[in-house]
């Protein structure tokens, strides 16, 4: 295996720090191992990251042996322990809560990479399955080599590789790693795959992961084309975080689907792969129907709303009733509307609020409103929420999930679209955080 081909994407320079997932099985110790060899001619230092799902008794002793490892190859340790899942599909909740935590250790170094032991297999897998429960175009396409996240990559080495030529690395290595027998059981989707369906596509043709991949960079590159034709239609569908009915409905049939899907994305994010076809037929059904206002239902409590000759999209507040969310880049809100960190502003409406990082203690926080909550208005003096909900005519039902920005010492700084704090700055004062409701 060239250890400087499979890296040959990334740049680092000296004293680097490089994050990568590892649960103990044969494809990411593989990954561990090939970090190892790079690691002998560039100046880097690894972090490993191990999360623990709880799900089986070995979890435990692998963690231990992991942790020895890393000891031993003078790699830092970096584990959390998953402690209880909070809903019935332990897949997608695990994954979510795993990317999390990878996100904070990135961010903890500082690191420009996160690294994956997702190999050609496991993208054989995931364009069949995509295949056949429907998806996007983007989504047929799999996942790639290299993605951008908010201020590092997800770097996969060996997405030209197969499970095979892993575990020969390893056992020609002698690399330790441990066996997940769930990965056996045919109750999970993807696990048929595996053991009936792949089988098969490589007795065909040995070097099929070859031509997924190809097919899977194609799609990509045809995705890039009608990402830059639908971002110039979007301008002129959506608008405020409202989709226009009369607008959608005079573009390009192909590049709806699309626009549907920028439009939901800001709700999903890397979860987009949970909105299938079924799903964007739902919302062009809507589209469609001749009620003046009616709504859709999507994964994760998410609803889509027809009103009129706009389309809005919010989670459902009947079924949240409280969030909070540290401001580290925009924030797309319960509610519908967002929160964006701005470089530059014009204009000085309630939308917007000028602050100084030496007059309030960072991180900032958006969240729901509590009992009490009172805030040292612009101008003098001080004014409950309660009261600025009701001088607004906010109606009650939209109270519950209207946002409140607070500093880290709880301190409210801004009622989002509704009234300013003491800590509002002029143009002529000095302010380094500019953020703007929408």
């Amino acid at each position: 295996m060239n250890i400087e081909s499979l890296y040959k994407d990334i740049k680092v320079k000296e004293g680097d720090f490089l994050v990568f997932a590892c649960s103990y099985g044969p494809d990411s110790m593989a990954l561990f191992k090939t970090l190892l060899e790079y690691r002998k001619s560039h100046d880097v230092v690894l972090v490993c990251a191990h999360v623990n799902h709880d799900k089986r008794h070995e979890s435990a002793k692998e963690k231990e042996d992991l942790e020895e490892f890393c000891k031993k190859n003078n790699v830092i340790f970096e584990y959390m322990k998953i402690n209880g899942y909070g809903d019935d599909n332990f897949h997608n909740e695990a994954r979510n809560i795993r990317y999390h935590f990878f996100d904070d250790v990135v961010k903890k170094y500082n690191a420009k990479y996160l690294f994956t032991a997702h190999h050609g297999d496991d993208l054989m897998e995931t364009i069949l399955m995509r295949i056949a429960r429907g998806s996007t175009l983007r989504g047929y396409s799999g996942f790639k080599k290299l993605v951008k996240m908010d201020g590092y990559y997800i770097y996969r080495p060996f997405i030209g590789l197969t499970k095979d030529e892993l575990l020969d690395y390893c056992h020609k290595n002698k690399i330790p790693y441990a066996i997940d027998k769930s990965n056996f059981s045919s109750v999970y989707t993807r696990n048929r795959y595996r053991k009936e369906v792949l089988p098969f596509l490589k007795s065909e043709d040995k070097d099929i992961h070859k031509k997924y991949l190809k097919f899977s960079n194609v799609l990509n590159e045809a995705d890039l084309f009608i990402e830059e034709e639908a971002s110039k239609a979007i301008n002129k569908v959506v608008k405020d975080n409202k989709l226009y009915i009369d607008k959608y409905l005079e573009i390009n049939n192909f590049i709806k689907r699309i626009i549907l899907e920028k439009f939901i994305s800001s709700f999903y994010q890397d979860d987009l792969m949970l909105i299938n076809d079924k799903h964007l037929d739902l919302i062009e059904s809507l589209i469609n129907s001749k009620k003046s206002n009616a709504k859709v239902n999507l994964p994760n409590d998410v609803e889509i709303i027809k009103c009129y000759n706009t389309l809005s999209i919010r989670r459902n507040p009947t079924l949240l009733s409280s969030y909070e969310i540290e401001i580290s880049k925009d924030v797309m809100l319960p509610n519908g509307h967002k929160l964006e960190l701005l470089d530059s502003v014009k204009g000085n409406s309630n939308n917007i609020i000028k602050l100084s990082s030496k007059e309030v203690t960072l991180p900032l926080i958006v969240r729901t409103r509590k009992l009490g909550d009172v805030m040292a208005i612009k101008g003098g003096g001080h004014k409950k929420i309660k009261d600025i909900f009701i001088d607004s005519k906010i109606p009650a039902a939209d109270r519950d999930l209207w946002p409140i920005v607070v500093d880290s010492r709880g301190h409210i700084v801004f009622v989002p679209g509704l009234k300013k704090s003491k800590f509002d700055k002029t143009n002529s004062e000095f302010y380094d955080i500019i953020l703007r409701y929408e």
